[in-house]
């Protein structure tokens, strides 16, 4: 297999906060978005952020939204942001995160998206349910696909039930595969029944059933290995992106180990 492996930034999500985040997904993502919006500080922190990227050998990024807001980013901030990419050899796979619930902000979405060189949006929106056809139009318009990602979804057909009839093909899934392990599903298999519309893979393992705890592959639940034994047997050749987002401990020892893990098995 010669996917290419991306890190998601939102594994940064408790950085603002010391790794104490002690209040849910919500307090890190206030933490930084209030860090990454001043203009006058983007440059130099977006940058070090990408440094530290590249440090880990990864070649390419899924953006958290929060690292680069469609509600704050200015066109200075998004042209700083593609220098700074550009300059560091990293590629955007997806931008990843919530892409809002109006109309304007999930086209901000789509304009960040192109200006990023960015095909895919992994992640998720209420405008699908609220208007499908100005949302298959815009993605269209912007030559991008919205990839839905799991998270409440209990099982295949649920999202499937999101996905709806595809958008003319511009509307498919974004499989998390933490989030089948904490609501009970094999994730290997439910990357196999979504194979038709599989855009984007957020590989990841959680330690417990009905928890969210992530951790490094082979510590939890999920079987990480098979899912990447399914993706080759699907002839998957997208991304896939190596999330580990603990609120208590920093990440990058566990997601260096986990991406040696992954190239390993692709390449076995």
């Amino acid at each position: 297999m010669d996917n290419i492996i991306s890190f998601m930034t939102a594994n940064f999500v408790a950085r603002q906060l010391g790794y104490q985040m002690t209040e849910g997904w919500g307090q890190g993502d206030r933490a930084t978005n209030d860090y990454f919006r001043p203009e006058e500080s983007f440059a130099a922190r977006f940058a070090a952020m990408l440094d530290e990227v590249k440090a880990l050998a990864f070649v390419a990024v899924d953006l958290w939204l929060a690292h680069l807001n469609p509600e704050w980013a200015t066109e200075g901030q998004v042209a700083t942001a593609r220098e700074l990419l550009d300059a560091n050899g990293l590629k955007v796979v997806s931008l990843a995160g919530w892409f809002g619930s109006t109309p304007e902000l999930f086209e901000r979405s789509c304009e960040i998206a192109r200006a990023l060189d960015c095909s895919i949006l992994g992640g998720s929106t209420s405008m699908v349910g609220k208007d499908r056809v100005f949302v298959v139009d815009r993605l269209q318009a912007y030559g991008l696909k919205l990839g839905l990602e799991n998270h409440p979804e209990k099982n295949p057909a649920e999202l499937l039930a999101k996905v709806g009839d595809g958008g003319d093909g511009t509307i498919g899934v974004t499989v998390d595969t933490g989030w089948f392990g904490t609501q009970g599903y094999d994730a290997a298999d439910a990357l196999y029944e979504l194979r038709e519309h599989l855009l984007h893979v957020h590989l990841k393992d959680v330690l417990a059933e009905g928890e969210h705890e992530t951790c490094a592959y082979g510590e939890g639940i999920v079987p990480v290995r098979r899912c990447v034994q399914v993706l080759r047997e699907i002839g998957y050749d997208g991304a896939i992106s190596v999330e580990h987002e603990p609120e208590q401990e920093e990440p990058t020892g566990a997601v260096r180990a986990s991406y040696r893990m992954l190239r390993q098995w692709m390449e076995s």
